[in-house]
């Protein structure tokens, strides 16, 4: 394996989306990552969504690079496979609910007596303390509660979703921050230590001035539907053809170069639209006047003219047009991929892009306990021992 990320071992004690997706990220820059599964059944992912020959799509994305050993948690030799393996790991990545770990004998004072340079990232709803700590957390829920949800949708309508588990992979992201950090901080002789992230924390760290807004102003954003509120112009225009397009003229001269574009050099030039905290007090009636030029035009004529005048616009992406998109292909977004039965797919590719020491795609996600005997054999398990620990079903 190559890649930034090359010699550092990841341990998965974690199902579903929030840990998984964390080492996927690390997976792919080329750290090892064990993805620990329990026997039989293997993560609740591989049967979520559309499925392929009795497993999910998801699973084969989401996994893709990992190593899966399946290990019984609740066997005494089981837990001491995982303690073999902390004790090599780099960092170990968790999203038991706070105490879970603790209760099979895997707390973070475990691990830390086994292996003191060893970080941690521990995802949970809402952190490993406070009131709340020993509440279920979904990525949903932290979506609620992290305000996202109270500002999505349309103003006449009850809070919305965004389409995705956009709750999980942001604490997911921010795992990822706080594990590369913390390895930083053991490479400069530092010691290891937990990177407590909280699902509800994750969502409300990126929205933005929500705070001071309501503790100055008393002002509560809520849903505003395609618009940016205080952001203006920045909205959702509807097209002829039944269509929407998205424009985002908010800078200064960005907005000068909108209202040229749509024959409005009166409002280019008014002084009253100078700047944004002017343009904003008059939202909706440039709302409206941008509405009625993109109304009488299809998508691709409105975009044609935006392009030309250097106005940041788009059309609003389906996964069609995602997949066909030119950008998309010359970017190596949309990869193909191999299944472990043979078929060939196409999937999302890598983010970001390094220049030097870029992610790859080695294989898609395995089979369940594809690799068991592999790392055992590598952690100096004799095969009569790995049989043994099969036969007793400590692992699978």
């Amino acid at each position: 394996m190559s890649g930034p990320l090359s010699g550092i071992r990841v341990l998965e004690l974690g199902q579903l989306i929030a840990a998984p997706f964390a080492t996927k990220i690390m997976a792919e820059f080329g750290a090892e990552v064990i993805k620990v599964e329990p026997p039989n059944d293997g993560d609740p992912l591989r049967k979520w969504r559309k499925m392929h020959e009795g497993t999910s799509l998801w699973w084969y994305l989401q996994s893709r690079n990992k190593k899966s050993i399946a290990v019984n948690l609740k066997s005494p030799d089981g837990l001491a496979v995982v303690k073999r393996l902390a004790e090599s790991a780099d960092v170990v990545v968790e999203n038991f609910r706070p105490g879970g770990l603790e209760k099979l004998g895997l707390g973070w004072d475990v691990l830390t007596a086994l292996n003191p340079n060893l970080t941690m990232v521990r995802i949970s709803g809402y952190g490993q303390t406070g009131p709340y700590r020993d509440r279920p957390g979904f990525g949903a829920i932290g979506e609620a509660m992290g305000g996202i949800r109270f500002t999505t949708g349309s103003p006449d309508s009850p809070p919305a979703r965004v389409g995705v588990s956009i709750g999980d992979t942001l604490a997911s992201l921010h795992g990822v921050i706080g594990a590369l950090m913390a390895l930083l901080h053991v490479r400069a002789g530092g010691r290891g230590q937990v990177v407590d992230v909280s699902l509800v924390e994750s969502v409300f760290n990126v929205m933005e001035s929500l705070v001071p807004e309501y503790d100055l102003f008393g002002e509560v954003r809520t849903r505003s539907g395609g618009a940016l509120p205080g952001i203006t112009p920045s909205n959702t225009y509807p097209t002829r053809d039944g269509g929407y397009v998205v424009i985002a003229g908010n800078s200064d001269p960005i907005f000068r170069r909108l209202m040229a574009a749509i024959g409005r050099f009166d409002l280019a030039e008014d002084p009253r639209l100078r700047s944004n905290d002017g343009r904003t007090q008059h939202a909706a009636m440039l709302d409206a006047v941008i509405a009625d030029w993109s109304r009488s035009r299809s998508i691709g004529e409105a975009l044609a003219v935006l392009d030309a005048a250097e106005v940041p616009a788009g059309r609003i992406y389906s996964v069609a047009d995602i997949v066909a998109d030119p950008h998309y292909q010359a970017r190596e977004m949309i990869v193909p991929a191999e299944l472990p039965d043979g078929t060939r797919v196409r999937m999302p590719g890598i983010v970001p892009k390094l220049s030097e020491t870029p992610g790859q795609v080695r294989w898609s996600g395995p089979t369940l306990g594809a690799h068991t005997d592999a790392v055992l054999a590598d952690l100096g398990f004799d095969p009569d021992v790995v049989t043994r620990l099969r036969r007793d079903g400590a692992v699978q």
